[in-house]
């Protein structure tokens, strides 16, 4: 009965006259606004790219497979929106099984293109600001140590979400709200924010009410783990567990590489993740204050297998996308254009050499947002660990859809 107290409290403070004032309170969760022109413009077959695929088709098969497994379990009313176009879920599915029939006969890069441009409408990107360009980054499943329980070692804890986290979505009190969710907790009779970074490290005010799954050695470690959004952990007892993304703290997520740029403490140019990783290990007396600049915290749970994305299917290696699931639709098939690290021997990048790859839209992420962003999947290892940690290109990117037919 209490809890059913605190939730209806919960409704009054975002309702009526009191919204606005609680959305400036609390984490928000808002859409877009809208652009200028559609996220997605459909191009004219004269404009097509030139389609081939740098991976030789190599597990692009077992991607669509997972598309297709997310598309099963939707309402058959489902519809998918491509700019000013819009798609059933029978659509989209006939898109990626006539795709994947295709690609099983390994076709030249002749018939490739032949077959898209008979067979298929092709949307760009509209990217960033007047240009086309998409900024193309990399993300990976790390690997860390850790132990069920705290010891001198491990003293990091990894969080599940809180029981003290709230969220609303809006929606449900007016449609004009649609899309947009509030973030945070009860303090008394008030709905507030939910704690940040700092807060949660220091437990000040944060009790974690028995969250912990697990405890790690490396707080850097547990930084990127956060930011990849899922991991693999080997526990002291031999056991592999997985930890997949439950929710946030709704806080909005702040880059600490930005913030040492901003400072003159790392060459934009130098920019990485492993710049700073090296930068903390050298500036431990640092490390409180610049990773705590980043408000945004994530809390896990352990999944069977994974890695899984947003659409809660495995991402795969090299096929799987992050984009912003509020502009573009989930479970697409995409083009990219962009460029790729090659890495020598000893683990540097040797040279950066074209991308030209189809991939399935299966992830989003705190830092990806609108049309000019996308999050590249690498994989695990040490090859996805430097790539995802240096990418940073510039490029286009298409979606393909099956034209509309009887």
């Amino acid at each position: 009965m209490k809890k059913k107290n605190h939730l209806f409290m919960c409704q009054l403070a975002v309702a009526g006259f009191g919204l606005l004032l609680a959305a400036s309170a609390c984490s928000l969760e808002a859409p877009l606004s809208p652009p200028a022109r559609p996220a997605l413009v459909r191009l004219e077959q004269a404009d097509y790219p030139d389609f081939y695929d740098d991976l030789g088709f190599v597990n692009l098969d077992y991607s669509i497979g997972q598309s297709l497994a997310y598309l099963r379990s939707l309402p058959p009313e489902h519809t998918f929106v491509f700019g000013t176009d819009r798609y059933s879920k029978a659509h989209m599915t006939r898109s990626l099984e006539r795709f994947a029939a295709l690609i099983q006969t390994h076709p030249s890069r002749r018939q490739l293109d032949r077959f898209i441009r008979t067979n298929y409408r092709v949307y760009q990107s509209s990217g960033r600001a007047a240009t086309y360009d998409v900024l193309f980054t990399g993300y990976f499943q790390p690997t860390l140590q850790g132990s069920l329980t705290p010891t001198a070692e491990f003293r990091y804890p990894v969080y599940s979400r809180p029981p003290d986290l709230i969220t609303i979505d809006l929606s449900r009190f007016s449609e004009k709200y649609h899309g947009q969710r509030l973030t945070g907790r009860l303090f008394g009779q008030t709905f507030v924010p939910y704690y940040d970074r700092r807060q949660i490290n220091s437990h000040s005010g944060f009790n974690p009410h028995g969250a912990e799954l697990l405890w790690v050695r490396n707080r850097i470690d547990l930084f990127f783990l956060q930011v990849q959004g899922s991991g693999k952990v080997y526990l002291t007892n031999g056991q592999k567990l997985y930890l997949h993304y439950q929710s946030s703290n709704g806080r909005p997520y702040r880059s600490i590489g930005k913030l040492l740029i901003d400072q003159g403490k790392i060459p934009r140019s130098q920019m990485s993740m492993q710049r700073i990783r090296t930068y903390l290990s050298t500036h431990p007396e640092e490390i409180d204050a610049v990773l705590g600049y980043n408000p945004s915290y994530v809390f896990f749970e352990v999944v069977p297998q994974g890695p899984l994305g947003y659409l809660e299917v495995r991402l795969t290696p090299g096929r799987s996308l992050a984009v912003d699931h509020r502009v573009f639709p989930m479970a697409g098939l995409t083009f990219a254009d962009t460029r790729k690290p090659l890495i020598d021997g000893s683990g540097r990048i040797a040279a950066w050499t074209a991308c030209h790859r189809f991939l399935l839209c299966q992830d989003t992420g705190g830092a990806i947002r609108g049309p000019g962003r996308a999050d590249l999947f690498y994989g695990s290892g040490r090859y996805a660990e430097i790539a995802a940690g240096h990418m940073q290109q510039p490029g286009q990117l298409y979606f393909l859809v099956l034209k509309p037919g009887p």
